[in-house]
Formats: C-alpha cells, sequence, structure tokens
C-alpha cells in the first residue's frame, strides 16, 4: 500500500486508534463506535432528522408531506352539502304537510263555499231591495239606485257577479224573513239575499229563515214631519198624536212605548202621501230612510234628531244559507279591511253624504263602515287583506 504523501488525509480518514501513535499504519481494524452524541460530530451516525438530504420520511409536521388545505376544504363542503340538502328535504316536507293539513282539515275555502252556497253554475243573482227609498234603494225612470243597491253590487261583484247578472226585486218589510220578493209583474219570487235597510235583533236572529251577515251601516231612529210643526226633541212629545212607521219595523216598538197613536204601512212612500193628505202629524222610521225624502223635498218636510240611543245596524239576510252568509262577509271584511277598496266610501259619499246638509242637525248614519270579523274561510297567504 503506498505510503500517505505528507498533509493528505487517508482515505478513509479513520480515526486513530487509541494507543497508535502518529504515522502509524492505519490499516488496524478501528473499533466500533457507539451511538453518536451531539458533543461528537466526527462519530455521529449517519443523517438524523436535521439533516434534510437523509431524513425519515416526512412526519405530519413535515411541511413537504402536510395534506393539502385544499383536501381537508373539499370533505367540509361536502358535508355542508349535504346537510343543506336535508334541510332543504325537510322544509319541502314541512310545507307540504301543513298544505295537506290546511287543505284537508282547515276551513273551507271560497271556491268550496261558492258550491255549498249554490253559487256555481248560478247565472243570475237575485236580491230584494226596497224600491220606495230615496239614498237607500229606489226604481225611478227604470234605474235603481241608493246605498243598499251600491251594498249589492259590492256584494255581487266579490261572489263573482257581473252587474248585468244581478235582478233586483222589491220588497216589502214584513217579507224580508220570508225572503220573498214581488217582480214587475206582480209575481212572487224567492231571492237570494235581502239588501232592504234590514236592522239586525237578537229577535229577528231567531226567525226561522233569518241569517244575518255582518253589519255593512249603522244608522238610528228618527222622526219627520211636515214643515212648521212643532219641534219634536223625542218620541214622548208626539203622545197622542197620529203617527206612521213600517210594518214590521223596530220603529214600532219605541214608538208604541211612547204612547203615540200608531199605525202601520208596508212601504214608507204610503206614510208619506197618508201625511201629506194630513192623516198623520209624523212619521217615524230610521234617519237614513227619511233623509231622503227631507233631501228630495227640503222645504216640505222637517227632519227631527230624537235622541235615541238604539242604534240601528243594518245586514243581509241570506236566509237559511250558513255558506253564502259566510261570503258575504268575506266580502265586507275586505271592503272594510283593504286600503285599496273605497267602494263603501264611495257608496256612502253618493247617497248620504250629499243629503247632510240639508238634513242638519238631524243625523243620517255613521260615516265609517263598520268593524268585521275577518271569516273562517281558508285563504292564502296573498289572498289576505
Amino acid at each position: 500500500m503506498p505510503e500517505a504523501r505528507s498533509g493528505e488525509s487517508t482515505p478513509a480518514d479513520a480515526p486513530t486508534p487509541a494507543g497508535g501513535g502518529p504515522g502509524q499504519d492505519s490499516a488496524i481494524e478501528p473499533a466500533p463506535a457507539g451511538p453518536a452524541t451531539a458533543e461528537d460530530p466526527a462519530t455521529a451516525e449517519p443523517a438524523t432528522a436535521e439533516d434534510p438530504a437523509t431524513a425519515e420520511p416526512a412526519t405530519a409536521e413535515d411541511p413537504a408531506t402536510e395534506e393539502p388545505a385544499g383536501d381537508r376544504i373539499l370533505p367540509r363542503r361536502s358535508a355542508m352539502a349535504v346537510r343543506l340538502v336535508a334541510l332543504a328535504v325537510a322544509l319541502v316536507l314541512a310545507i307540504v304537510l301543513a298544505f295537506v293539513v290546511v287543505v284537508f282539515t282547515g276551513p273551507p275555502s271560497v271556491a268550496e263555499l261558492r258550491v255549498r252556497a249554490g253559487l256555481d253554475g248560478k247565472r243570475e243573482l237575485l236580491i230584494g231591495v226596497k224600491d220606495d227609498q230615496p239614498g237607500v234603494a229606489e226604481f225611478a225612470n227604470g234605474q235603481w239606485s241608493g246605498f243598499d243597491i251600491d251594498i249589492a253590487y259590492l256584494i255581487a261583484e266579490d261572489l263573482g257577479f257581473r252587474r248585468s247578472e244581478i235582478r233586483f226585486l222589491s220588497i216589502e218589510s214584513e217579507d224580508r224573513a220570508r225572503m220573498q220578493a214581488t217582480d214587475r209583474n206582480g209575481e212572487r219570487v224567492g231571492v237570494d239575499m235581502v239588501i232592504a235597510s234590514y236592522s239586525i235583533t237578537p229577535e229577528r236572529e231567531q226567525m226561522a229563515g233569518v241569517t244575518f251577515s255582518a253589519p255593512y251601516l249603522y244608522t238610528e231612529q228618527g222622526v219627520i214631519t211636515r214643515h212648521g210643526h212643532a219641534p219634536v226633541s223625542s218620541l214622548e212629545d208626539l203622545k197622542g198624536r197620529r203617527v206612521c212607521s213600517l210594518a214590521a219595523s223596530t220603529s214600532e216598538t219605541a214608538a208604541g212605548r211612547a204612547g203615540v197613536l200608531l199605525s202601520s204601512r208596508k212601504k214608507i212612500s204610503e206614510c208619506f202621501q197618508a201625511m201629506d193628505r194630513g192623516d198623520f202629524d209624523a212619521i217615524t222610521t230610521d234617519a237614513a230612510i227619511l233623509a231622503g225624502y227631507k233631501s228630495r223635498f227640503p222645504a216640505k218636510y222637517d227632519h227631527w234628531d230624537i235622541g235615541l240611543d238604539v242604534t240601528e245596524a243594518w245586514g243581509v239576510n241570506v236566509g237559511e244559507n250558513p255558506a253564502l252568509r259566510d261570503l258575504v262577509n268575506l266580502a265586507l271584511y275586505r271592503s272594510r279591511n283593504d286600503p285599496k277598496d273605497n267602494r263603501w266610501e264611495e257608496a256612502f259619499d253618493r247617497n248620504f253624504r250629499a243629503e247632510e246638509a240639508v238634513n242638519e242637525p238631524a243625523p243620517i248614519a255613521v260615516d265609517q263602515q263598520p268593524a268585521v270579523d275577518e271569516p273562517n274561510v281558508r285563504q292564502w297567504p296573498w289572498e289576505r287583506v
């Protein structure tokens, strides 16, 4: 083996064996090295974790082999998508269940009420009204007009009838409970509803064939005399005097208690004709009815406020037809609560507001539609007002 030149290390650069001096042959087998310590870099084992060239496979802390962030986000997104789908399915099922419950166990719909009320397929709606009450309901010159007529149009329109499909028939006070009107030929005709200044009372509600809607007008009882009559502030001022009223009207009761000499007629126009002849000293009935005559003949009559506390609430009689009552109430409810529906207010202004000045200080009627409870009718949210 050639001798190493001075200044060169041996090929293996092995450490000098213990006890050997300088220059001693390096072929002597070295003693096995013990575990390398941090203090002995010359005897350290092959690359440690700190040696990137010979490091062991990367651990979780090794960024070279760490799981990519995108791989961790994808499973999370998938789980979230599953939860959202499950939530959507649950919501759909809840809606379907609510629909089933409402449709099959809830209140009837408008379509169902129309069937029950006998309106489906009906081509003409028959309505009993008065024909001799200016401002309330009157037939003159071949035309119907008045507040009750306008209310009839309002209700019929919401029931699905055009004006051309409405037939008004004259009805007398005593026939309102029987729902029997009279056509132009004098024939008796049954009607679908009565809108004829018909006051709601507990006694009438107990009568057979009477089913009232919610009230559509508030008025009160008044008195009218020929012009120049002594002032009348109460019915007692007419005690012992001859007074006319409508047959089967609520005005008869109060007048009877006051001790007047009361006579009844079937039509209010007959009372005015008789008073004009001198047969009566006064007429008593609802102020809204009397106001029309005072307005038409302002110099002929005087209208008096007699201060009765009783409110006359007019309602629609639908006979023994509760489904039709609910539909009528729904029309009145929508009219009362829909801010875009001004039909009631327009009817009041056209018929009663125009009469107020000439009738002062006697009142005519309350100028606000009575409150109506919401009927128990199935409606979708977008149908409600």
